[in-house]
């Protein structure tokens, strides 16, 4: 029997001069082929780091989360909360102890054991006065975490937060040792099935599979993963055709997608995701501090004609900063639909009848500047003028937008689930103020009791539909192109990720 294992094969792509092999070949000893058990899975953006617990971007999850790090809980494809490093919890009757009870027999791939001191740290990291963890605030409720032995962790909360499970679940709260923590940017250490081998900036990360994983109800098949990042659109489309790439599970250019239909070897999927584009208004400011100027924006916007024109149209129009497939989702798409005589007369009513002008701030994504300017052309029929300024994302977008607040408008993709709790930060980028929504919110996270939450936030959808403190446009699909003999990816998304644990090569 002849094997290539995969030293073999990276010395073979060295010797094709850094080509792509998307294949580890392993012959049965009648001389035919096997499963593959390696993957080049391509992205879009590369990750400016791999830790997702001391930053936000969600490109570090989606090479590193459920691969390399876990969490004490995790999130499925079906977006439930299911036990990962704990293997069951206990939420006390009043909402303020959670008493986790831990895997045994969990390592690091550095060799130290995961238990509740390692537990604990990872905790305090995150939520303590230096973390610059990007969700920092879903640790906030916790007032203690105690130890009582090896492998129970209590933490006690300052008051009810019916979200904390859920949250222990997203790629910021996965636990890190307290050895390799610190070099975890660029050397990721964690109990995942795939061991971090190697970072090409700019080109590739290099996965292994972890031999010594920990849980043995997982069958995992690749031994091999390179995720490859690949910016322009044009240039994905030749890598997956050529088998260069063998999965792009969020391809960037929707307009290509139908070249792909006659390609017996590529199958197309086009799945649920989080990423909410709504154009969000500065309301602070005049004349966004106005609710009928809000609203007549809204009823000027044929949410259908932007999706056509900015995402080729694949898109869901939503009406509120929900998606379909979030818990408690109403569709609130008429509750201001598309009237261009009614929002002049709101604009009239409101004091502008000749219309005003504005500037919306528009990242380069490719989705932005495209939905702006169906936009513009729209607005412009009730005599507004809007003028297009291109900002470079994501550091110019945020000094001047997420942390400045100097904007009229922007436009951009809420990419994390169940976020409508945005709208009652303070401060936040919108600079909306509703007591009444923001009341709705704390009695969400002031009960544990599913049915409870879901009628909260449908009230909590009524109100932002009703304010329009955005311009709630459609949901973003997601778009995967993957070979045909590939299994196990996502289809869809509830928590941006490529889980890798689960996929696999057909005979």
């Amino acid at each position: 029997m002849m094997r290539f294992d995969v030293s073999t094969a990276r010395r073979i792509r060295a010797i094709l001069g850094g080509a792509a092999l998307s294949t580890a070949l392993l012959f049965s000893s009648h001389g035919a082929f096997a499963a593959k058990t390696s993957l080049v899975l391509g992205m879009t953006i590369e990750p400016q780091g791999l830790d997702p617990t001391v930053a936000a971007p969600v490109a570090i999850g989606q090479v590193t989360w459920q691969n390399v790090f876990e969490g004490l809980v995790a999130i499925d494809r079906e977006g439930k909360v299911v036990p990962q490093l704990a293997k069951s919890w206990e939420i006390s009757p009043d909402g303020l102890t959670y008493t986790f009870k831990l895997q045994e027999g969990v390592t690091f791939h550095d060799g130290e054991a995961f238990d509740s001191g390692v537990a604990k740290f990872s905790l305090d990291r995150a939520r303590g006065p230096d973390s610059t963890n990007g969700q920092k605030r879903f640790f906030a409720a916790i007032d203690t975490i105690a130890t009582p032995d090896k492998t129970t962790l209590v933490l006690t909360l300052k008051k009810p937060q019916g979200s904390l499970l859920y949250w222990l679940g997203w790629p910021a709260s996965v636990m890190v040792g307290t050895k390799s923590a610190a070099d975890d940017k660029t050397r990721p250490v964690g109990t995942g099935p795939f061991t971090f081998v190697s970072w090409t900036k700019g080109d590739r990360v290099e996965l292994a599979a972890n031999p010594n994983y920990w849980n043995k109800t997982v069958k995992v098949r690749l031994q091999a993963v390179t995720f490859r990042f690949i910016p322009d659109a044009q240039a994905q489309a030749a890598a997956i055709t050529t088998g260069g790439v063998d999965a792009f599970p969020e391809f960037a250019a929707p307009e290509l997608m139908e070249s792909f239909k006659d390609k017996a070897d590529l199958v197309t999927v086009i799945g649920n995701t989080e990423l909410k584009v709504v154009a969000g208004m500065n309301n602070a400011r005049k004349p966004f501090d106005d609710k009928r100027v809000r609203q007549a924006l809204m009823m000027a916007i044929d949410r259908q004609t932007v999706i056509d024109g900015a995402w080729s149209g694949l898109g869901t129009a939503i009406g509120s900063h929900y998606t379909p497939n979030d818990r408690g989702y109403i569709d609130l798409t008429a509750k201001h639909p598309y009237d261009v005589e009614k929002a002049k007369a709101l604009l009239a009513e409101a004091g502008y009848p000749d219309g005003f002008a504005f500037t919306i701030k528009t990242p380069q994504m490719a989705y932005a500047p495209r939905s702006a300017e169906v936009m513009q052309a729209m607005l412009a029929e009730i005599g507004v003028t809007m003028t297009i300024e291109p900002t470079e994302f994501p550091a110019k977008w945020v000094q001047d937008v997420f942390k400045g607040g100097d904007y009229d408008m922007t436009i951009v993709a809420h990419a994390e689930p169940m976020d409508i709790d945005i709208y009652a930060r303070d401060p936040y980028y919108f600079h909306y103020k509703n007591p009444a929504f923001s009341e709705i919110i704390d009695k969400v996270e002031a009960t544990a009791d599913p049915a409870k939450q879901d009628a909260l936030y449908q009230e909590a959808q009524k109100i932002l539909a009703e304010d329009v403190p955005a311009l709630f446009l459609f949901v973003m699909p997601k778009l995967g192109v993957w070979n045909a003999k590939l299994k196990g990816l996502w289809e869809n998304e509830p928590i941006p990720s490529n889980v890798l644990s689960e996929v696999y090569w057909e005979e």
